[in-house]
């Protein structure tokens, strides 16, 4: 009697499959081009103005350290109430009659340089008022962004990707630039999956507005820092943003794992001051 025939559809054949190595499959060349493009993009993010930013603004922090833990402690708790707002603010002001005026990049760093110099003009105290209003012109923007990469800007699992936008860091940090780690990641769209994105991007944001709260800290002299540092702040988010939704517009046409590996090879091939 010969050996039993084994049925294609065995559980030992099943398991084989289900462990086996799925090739990547290589990216067009056009395709491998817009990866280059968007690492050479984030490589030079940050720009000589956000660079001053925070040079300048760590200089001023140090003073700032002398605070009250307290109120040191407020900066993150302002952060995460600013992106929570403009998470559930962003999307409705899309809308009416005023949203058209206020799409673009050049209408967002209008609207965000006159927030800051209106908030640098009391210091610190009116510094904070203003931020979750500087903090919404530049979700819109991202958002903005989302848009002409195919995403539907209004939609939750859009709005997250926003979010997850202002966990960039800042120039000359060891985590600047988007986490790849997220960039093909799926998640139930519930509130505790919003706030746990905030959870984690919070404080990252808190570490880069703590150099623009610091820069408009003297008042009146602050208007001008505000206006300044809200015109990089922009200008730096919304590079992230162009990579971000980018990888992700890639990641969906394209293998995943190949658009990632050729967005981080590309960066190890930029030399980075």
């Amino acid at each position: 009697m010969g050996a039993p025939e084994t049925d294609e559809n065995s559980p030992l054949e099943s398991a084989v499959a289900a462990t086996a190595v799925v090739p990547v499959v290589p990216l067009p060349d056009a395709a491998h081009a817009e990866v280059t493009a968007l690492a050479q993009r984030q490589a030079a993010a940050g720009g000589m103005l956000m660079k001053a930013v925070m040079l300048v603004g760590g200089q001023v922090e140090d003073g700032l350290k002398m605070l009250p833990a307290e109120q040191r402690d407020r900066l993150e708790s302002a952060a995460r109430k600013a992106l929570l707002r403009s998470y559930e603010y962003a999307a409705r002001s899309r809308e009416g009659a005023m949203a058209d005026l206020a799409r673009g990049d050049r209408a967002h760093r209008i609207m965000g340089t006159v927030s800051g110099a209106v908030g640098g003009l009391g210091g610190l105290p009116t510094a904070l008022l203003e931020l979750p209003v500087t903090t919404t012109v530049i979700f819109r923007a991202v958002q903005d962004i989302a848009e002409t990469h195919g995403e539907d800007p209004t939609s939750e699992e859009t709005r997250i990707e926003c979010l997850r936008v202002f966990g960039a860091g800042g120039p000359g940090g060891m985590d600047d630039g988007v986490d790849t780690s997220f960039i093909g990641a799926r998640l139930s769209i519930t509130g505790a999956a919003v706030q746990g994105v905030i959870s984690r991007v919070a404080p990252k944001f808190a570490a880069v507005l703590s150099q623009k709260l610091a820069s408009q800290a003297v008042p009146l002299l602050g208007a001008a820092a505000g206006a300044g540092t809200n015109y990089a702040f922009i200008r730096y988010y919304t590079e992230v943003a162009q990579v971000h939704f980018g990888l992700r517009r890639l990641a969906r046409d394209h293998d995943e794992q190949a658009v990632l590996d050729a967005f981080h090879a590309a960066l190890m091939t930029r030399s980075f001051p």
